[in-house]
């Protein structure tokens, strides 16, 4: 490694130094291409230059001396010194798509020359060098641009210099090199390749344009790809250069906040080598990315995808850069098995006249000593021109050979894409130089509103002149932006299996950024094939999407795509897929069983259901067998029985009871205003009726056993009158309890949704807890001093002492309304009420045979003790 520093350092002026020193005849294969029979050099009124990668490095030699090197090739050691130091680093391989390149810059140049209307009476003339697809030989290219060949040959400095613009550079990491050495000089350069994000900083490139969108587009473009098709885990590999950093940088800040996470990032060396090649391989294959996005150039690109199918990884979904989306390299059938489905955003196609015969008039026969030439010739047909001694690795032809498969596309001229960019280029510099020309004087750009001398014009003025320059070519307006970008706009290309086996680039959407956000995208789902020859979409996610009714949870210490679902807590739902929350129902709503919707809370109250009906069963028998017992009373109204104890304090028992048994109905139902102000007061008004009447019965039958001593009067006290009188006053005081209760805070319908949250439980909130305490507590007064004064009378003589029924009846009473508070108070609901209906309908039942079975029985099955000796115990 430390001879490999100390070469990097002595490199560049090795490289300058075996330069100067060379013929035009003997020019280096990687860096110069200058003096060639195709007319790669022209001269005329204005020059502009050319750089182009005419060779790529393939593959770094082993640096460890491991194993002892082959033989360098013939091709690689030419013609001079300088490409021998060049090949100790890298093999180098000739590019007929690059050599298209600068054979289309020429032809546009003719093409500009021979027009009337554009550049009249001037001519441009053009350099054009090779930069081996290199940052070093690179730069020496930028300066054998400028300088000619052979610095001493170069004229003075004086003036303005001879070259005004330079078309190039492919890679973006030799467009920083080169855009740099030019800055000085004020030298506009177009690229027809290079989308490096970074070439958009005016500061640090003032002089750069280019013909194809930033990468700033591009990264955008493949964002809403993978957002697209639901690709949210993916790896990314990318080259050892400006071009891949600041397209990973893009790509990163693009996918903030979208939900799609990189699983992996790795770099494919500058300097290619094998055994970190297949740790990134490794790395591809056992990672549950399925989808990778690829920033890098065909160049480095070759040996890694070499390697990738000799380890035989398939189910790679490949998202293609700009930079090898249509490289023809890798149309050979040997590659669908591995990169078919390959998806990824092209250049812009476009139309160049004539083109295809331009590039059948380059051969050996009318260039026998162009060793560029030959070159093309054994790469497309793998053989040597007879007359040729430079590939002497080749056989000869034999007139016989066809076209290889993997640059078939050279000769493919029906939609250029690079190539088309070049040509854009140039014309972009012949019509800023038209304008230039054209200036009205006193309406110049310069100072005091003059034009360029046009016998000495400076770069830094045709600068001026495209940075405003727009027309139109092949129907499309080309013009710049301030950071001197183009309208960023791209086909989306899908590779498919050929009618030959190969693969062929098949348009399938377009990416245009000039649209309204969201609309920028347009893909043919239906057109595009998958890996594998597949239709479906391949998935690439860390964890499956969460169903509606779970929510994601982020697994500790893992990216945000790897998550768990679970689902929603009751009462929250979640109604799309990956919800990373769920959201909670509004009151009246509760979440389904499967947490997807809210639906509406089941409202719970005492309805006409099974519960309901059976209580208003009971309610109504009660109220039959209370009207029968009237009845009897009322038929048996003169016999003893009746009448022993004021039969109309009885009859007036009896029609509150049954009050008490129909009020029990108004507590079923759905609750209104009416029915809750109703249920309480009516229930404690007929109650305090009820209660008071026996207390009426218990003080006279207590009054009426005293009254038998002597010098007792007390009966007067208690005539019908009087009894009157008490029922109406203890009544009066429950109703003025209720009134009071009904004016300050009456019982109103209330729906309780705190209890239970899945349910609205539908009930009559009292209103007044004190108010409603006060009545159940007067109620309980009066059932306490009438069991009191019962319980005193119990042992009185008689064989009907109606003393013990009545005690005996209020203990049935207050034991089921002491029973009644806990239970009350620990089943809100529609029990509450079901319990409170319970309880009134209990207590009813309870006074009704306690007080009336005994009698009626004597009525109606022993007549014969309906006498009045028999009650008072006087019969034998």
């Amino acid at each position: 490694m430390q001879a490999l520093e100390s070469m990097t350092v002595l490199l560049p002026w090795l490289l300058i130094h075996h330069l100067s020193a060379l013929t035009p005849g003997h020019a280096s294969k990687c860096v110069l291409q200058n003096d060639f029979d195709p007319g790669l050099m022209a001269k005329g009124d204005y020059v502009i230059g050319g750089i182009f990668p005419l060779h790529y490095n393939q593959e770094m030699p082993d640096l460890n001396c491991t194993y002892k090197p082959e033989p360098v090739r013939s091709d690689c050691l030419s013609l001079n010194a300088l490409y021998v130091l060049t090949s100790v680093f890298f093999i180098c391989r000739f590019d007929p798509r690059a050599f298209r390149w600068a054979l289309t810059m020429k032809l546009a140049v003719e093409e500009i020359n021979k027009r009337a209307d554009l550049l009249p009476n001037y001519s441009l003339g053009y350099k054009i060098f090779d930069s081996c697809a290199y940052p070093l030989t690179g730069q020496r290219s930028a300066v054998a641009v400028l300088n000619g060949p052979n610095e001493e040959n170069s004229p003075m400095c004086e003036g303005a210099g001879p070259l005004l613009a330079i078309i190039g550079e492919s890679g973006s990491a030799q467009s920083i090199v080169v855009s740099r050495i030019l800055r000085p000089f004020g030298i506009p350069m177009i690229s027809y390749f290079s989308s490096c994000a970074c070439l958009s900083d005016r500061r640090e490139f003032p002089t750069f344009f280019r013909v194809i969108p930033s990468d700033a587009y591009q990264v955008k473009a493949i964002a809403k790809l993978l957002l697209h098709f639901k690709w949210t885990w993916v790896g990314v590999v990318r080259g050892d250069h400006e071009y891949g950093r600041f397209a990973l940088q893009g790509l990163l800040k693009e996918l903030e906040g979208t939900g799609i996470c990189v699983a992996y990032q790795e770099m494919i060396p500058l300097l290619y080598e094998r055994q970190r090649a297949l740790e990134i391989i490794r790395v591809m294959n056992h990672s549950t990315a399925r989808v990778v996005v690829v920033f890098s150039a065909e160049g480095e690109l070759t040996p890694f995808l070499r390697d990738y199918m000799e380890q035989n990884v398939t189910g790679i979904q490949w998202i293609a850069s700009e930079a090898w989306v249509t490289a023809s390299v890798f149309t050979g059938s040997e590659y669908y098995p591995f990169l078919g489905g390959t998806i990824g955003f092209g250049i812009r196609q476009g139309q160049i006249p004539g083109l295809r015969e331009y590039l059948t008039t380059v051969n050996p026969d009318r260039y026998p000593s162009n060793p560029l030439v030959h070159e093309l010739w054994g790469a497309l047909y793998g053989c040597s021109p007879s007359s040729s001694s430079l590939n002497n690795h080749l056989t000869s032809c034999t007139g016989k050979e066809t076209l290889r498969v993997q640059h078939s596309a050279y000769f493919n001229t029906s939609s250029p894409r690079i190539s088309y960019n070049v040509y854009k280029g140039v014309y972009a510099i012949a019509y800023s130089l038209h304008n230039l020309i054209h200036c009205t004087p006193g309406k110049g750009p310069f100072s005091n509103s003059t034009c360029a001398n046009l016998r000495d014009v400076y770069p830094w003025q045709l600068q001026q002149y495209l940075q405003e320059v727009s027309f139109t070519i092949s129907g499309e307006t080309v013009n710049f932006d301030m950071k001197g970008d183009s309208i960023p706009s791209y086909d989306l290309i899908n590779w498919q299996r050929g009618s030959a086996g190969n693969i062929e680039f098949v348009n399938v959407g377009m990416f245009d950024g000039a649209q309204e956000s969201g609309q920028e995208l347009v893909i043919q789902e239906k057109a595009i094939m998958w890996p594998g020859h597949q239709t479906e979409v391949l998935v690439s996610v860390c964890s499956n999407s969460c169903a509606p009714g779970f929510r994601k949870a982020v697994r500790r210490g893992q990216p945000l795509c790897c998550f768990d679902c679970v689902s929603c807590d009751s009462g929250k739902i979640s109604n799309k897929t990956d919800s990373v929350e769920c959201m909670a129902c509004s009151e009246d709503y509760w979440s389904n069983a499967d947490g997807t919707v809210c639906i509406p809370k089941v409202v719970e109250f005492l309805s006409h259901d099974a519960m309901g009906l059976t209580l208003t069963v009971i309610a109504l028998v009660g109220a039959c067998l209370t009207l029968a017992v009237f009845a009897v009373f009322l038929f048996y109204r003169n016999t003893p029985v009746v009448r022993i104890n004021n039969s109309e304090l009885s009859f007036f028992i009896l029609l509150s009871l049954t009050l008490c048994f129909l009020c029990a109905l108004v507590f079923i139902g759905e609750p209104t205003s009416w029915s809750c102000m109703l249920r309480h007061t009516a229930f404690s008004i007929t109650f305090s009726l009820c209660i008071s009447c026996i207390l009426g019965k218990t003080l006279v039958v207590l009054a009426a056993f005293t009254a038998t001593r002597p010098g007792n009067n007390i009966m007067k006290w208690l005539g019908p009158t009087q009894q009157r009188i008490i029922i109406f006053c203890c009544t009066l005081v429950q109703v003025i309890i209720c009134t009071a209760w009904l004016v300050t805070s009456p019982p109103f319908p209330y729906r309780n949704t705190k209890y239970q949250q899945s349910k609205i439980i539908l009930d009559c909130s009292v209103g007044s807890d004190l108010a409603f305490w006060c009545v159940l507590g007067y109620i309980g007064l009066l059932a306490c001093v009438c069991f009191f004064l019962a319980f005193l009378a119990r042992k009185l003589p008689g064989n009907f002492n109606e003393a013990k029924y009545i005690t005996f009846s209020m203990l049935i009473f207050c034991a089921v309304w002491l029973a009644f508070v806990p239970a009350y108070v620990s089943s809100p609901g529609k029990f509450t009420t079901a319990v409170e209906i319970f309880a009134i309908l209990a207590s009813s039942f309870g006074l009704l045979f306690c007080l009336f079975t005994p009698k009626v029985y004597i009525i109606l099955i022993k007549p014969q003790k309906n006498t009045k000796q028999h009650l008072m115990g006087k019969d034998k």
